[in-house]
């Protein structure tokens, strides 16, 4: 058979192929959210984003900040715990502290950004960004000591010099 053909149907076979798994992904459809309460609207949206997120830590803690802020904090700790009880690196725990730290629940949030720094000792911009947390709570002396283990990590990191002079002037990390 001509190596053209070959190809040919080949090609078919993979587009098709990609067009039904591609169909086969969750989608927003219009009666999720058209005429509906705000919560009826959030609830569907967000059942979708949690099929969505499938098996990705980022992807579920993003689900679960939106659970948390929105105002179900039971179901978006409960895709917290499901992380953090799984297989996860430091990283999932730094951005569900990064959540709580959002939700206004700083001491939470600090305990779990002590436990990564005590893992993580040389990562600058956690290093920043927890100390810009520190002065925006009113602690410069630990702000302080954390922006000199930064810039002693990574003299030039801008993102971490950026983080520092931001809190000096009340603007919270960006993330």
């Amino acid at each position: 058979m001509n190596k053209g053909i070959i190809a040919a149907a080949a090609a078919i076979v993979f587009v098709s192929g990609m067009g039904v798994g591609y169909s086969a992904k969750p989608s927003p459809a219009p009666a999720l959210y058209h005429g509906k309460t705000g919560q009826e609207a959030a609830q569907g949206l967000l059942g979708l984003a949690t099929k969505q997120a499938g098996d990705g830590s980022w992807e579920r803690i993003a689900v679960g900040r939106v659970y948390y802020l929105g105002g179900l904090k039971d179901q978006g700790q409960a895709i917290f715990d499901q992380v953090l009880a799984g297989k996860h690196d430091d990283g999932d725990a730094y951005r569900i502290a990064r959540v709580y730290r959002e939700a206004g629940e700083a001491q939470r949030a600090n305990a779990m950004f002590d436990r990564y720094l005590a893992d993580n000792r040389d990562d600058a911009r956690a290093l920043s960004e927890i100390g810009a947390y520190a002065l925006l709570d009113g602690n410069r002396e630990r702000a302080e000591q954390l922006f000199d283990r930064s810039f002693a990590e990574e003299r030039d990191d801008m993102w971490a010099t950026l983080q520092a002079a931001g809190a000096y002037l009340g603007v919270v990390p960006q993330q």
